[in-house]
């Protein structure tokens, strides 16, 4: 894959996460800047960072439970490149527990 195809990936996968947060109602705010995705959880103002990693064609994921790196597998589905659970899970319990809301994932 091409720097520039994994950018248009992920780049669909940022956008879908802020549509998810959107539509879900959830007191959650985010901004998408220099390739990195803040969410910011307004009850306490703690962060969930997604950040794109072209080099190594990953993506990474910092949140209060920790530091994950994901890779696209031949399903299309990005993985944890330990654990093998996919971002959408990951994620999905990240801004549960920092923000107590459910946000459902769409990716």
């Amino acid at each position: 894959m091409t720097e520039a195809q994994f950018n248009e990936i992920v780049d669909d996968l940022m956008f879908s996460i802020e549509e998810s947060i959107d539509n879900s109602g959830a007191d959650i705010d985010y901004e998408n800047t220099a390739g990195m995705l803040t969410i910011t959880c307004e009850a306490n103002g703690s962060q969930i960072i997604l950040s794109r990693q072209p080099a190594l064609g990953e993506v990474w994921l910092a949140a209060k439970s920790g530091g994950f790196h994901f890779k696209l597998d031949a399903q299309s589905i990005w993985r944890n490149t330990i654990s093998d659970e996919p971002l959408i899970e990951m994620l999905t319990d990240a801004c549960l527990a920092q923000s107590g809301e459910q946000v459902n994932f769409d990716f």
